[in-house]
């Protein structure tokens, strides 16, 4: 014989208030989810570090993880967002990538920006972003490819920190065409500056040596289908602002082959650098095939290829490198994943002839390797820490680690995001 409605809103009531999750009284089998902790109740969030929610350890490590919403210091007025991030982190040795100052817990990134998405889902939009850095990595993406102090690459302060924009663009769209115009991030490789959206906390030696960082000029992109995007445009060389530094051709396919392996080619070719002192010119490409090889397991292969050369046709730069990612997302929470690199150059690190002449140093051929495993671990919607490990070998003592050539290197970060 059913209960009545009042019977049943009695019986959810005391059966709420009694439960302990333990043994279920008085018919709270039928009421279960009131006893457990991490069912409905994450709605709300919990405050207890071994409980439920944003604010548990334990959880995350299983599939009751539930971070909720993230916060916005901004919100979204008339279409435009606005936000950043934080970073800060520490590392035991310096690495000649982003991570240069050993021993020292810094500012990476205190960033912001602005941004308009355009939708094309009804015709013609018109949008565009903006974006700030101060930190330690300021320098390495400021428009440093022209060394004459243009645009932001003077807006230093002491040897490490300093300030930039790297991306200043409008961007237009109809149906399934785009068009981004002005200065902004590259689309080479799958490590990027903005520091959220990477898993690791170090850099590889490919992303950080052999593909350019921004460019300036006019992008577009085109959604042929579901599964395919072609990108093609013009770019004023590497890493310059608005300052011809060159003229190259950037481009690029994105298609997917099924609903668990995307694969993405994208080049850039032609002059990168052309600042009357330097000149550089070329090709580099880097293809990425991203495999989802479960629901938990991804798999990420990059391969990087770079030749250049200066005006009288001699050996700019060289590099190989393939990059191989593992990553296993435990829940929302709890991440863990595994880097391995294998790195071939020439002329990126130049061999010291005893001398003090910069000039007369070489370049020489060698292989670098690296691999990281780390963790990404979220305590909360706006918030990543990203504890790692990295072992790096150097045989030929080129890349300049602290230790010589093999170098054990422990570090962490936070990112606080807003």
């Amino acid at each position: 014989m059913n209960a009545s409605a009042n019977d049943s809103i009695e019986l959810v009531s005391h059966c709420a208030a009694a439960c302990d999750c333990g043994e279920p009284v008085c018919g709270c089998e039928a009421v279960d989810s009131y006893c457990d902790p991490c069912g409905d109740a994450c709605d709300s969030g919990c405050d207890s570090l071994f409980g439920c929610g944003s604010g548990s350890l334990l959880s995350g490590l299983g599939s009751d993880c539930c971070l909720g919403e993230q916060w916005s210091l901004f919100g979204e007025h008339c279409g435009w967002t606005a936000g950043g991030w934080i970073q800060m982190g520490y590392h035991n040795n310096a690495l000649p990538l982003f991570n240069s100052r050993p021993d020292e817990f810094q500012l990476h990134q205190a960033w912001l920006y602005a941004e308009k998405a355009i939708d094309t889902s009804c015709g013609f939009d018109i949008g565009g972003r903006i974006d700030y850095v101060y930190g330690t990595d300021s320098q390495d993406t400021q428009a440093f490819g022209i060394d004459n102090d243009h645009w932001d690459n003077d807006w230093d302060n002491g040897g490490d920190y300093g300030h930039a924009l790297p991306q200043l663009y409008m961007e237009a769209g109809y149906g399934d065409l785009s068009v981004k115009v002005g200065h902004f991030y590259t689309i080479i490789g799958w490590e990027v500056v903005t520091a959220p959206d990477n898993f690791f906390y170090s850099h590889a030696y490919t992303m950080y040596n052999s593909e350019p960082f921004t460019h300036t000029g006019a992008l577009a992109t085109y959604n042929v289908s579901d599964n395919v995007t072609a990108y093609g445009g013009y770019v004023f060389g590497w890493d310059s602002g608005f300052e011809d530094n060159g003229d190259a051709f950037l481009g690029g396919l994105s298609v997917g082959l099924s609903d668990d392996l995307t694969v993405t080619y994208a080049t850039v070719g032609g002059r990168f650098a052309d600042d009357r002192i330097t000149t550089e010119q070329g090709y580099m490409h880097s293809i990425v095939a991203d495999l989802a090889l479960t629901d938990n397991l991804q798999y990420i292969f990059q391969s990087d290829l770079l030749d250049t050369e200066d005006n009288a046709g001699a050996l700019v730069r060289e590099t190989f490198g393939i990059n191989q990612y593992l990553i296993y997302t435990v829940s929302d929470c709890v991440a863990f994943g595994g880097r391995f690199e294998w790195y071939n150059q020439e002329g990126v690190f130049l061999n010291d002839n005893g001398t003090d002449d910069e000039a007369d140093d070489f370049a020489q051929e060698s292989d670098i390797y690296a691999l990281t495993l780390g963790m990404n671990y979220r305590p909360h919607a706006n918030v990543i820490v990203r504890p790692e490990i990295r072992w790096d070998w150097d045989d030929d003592l080129l890349a300049g680690l602290d230790e010589g050539d093999d170098q054990t290197t422990f570090g962490f970060d936070t990112i606080f995001m807003f």
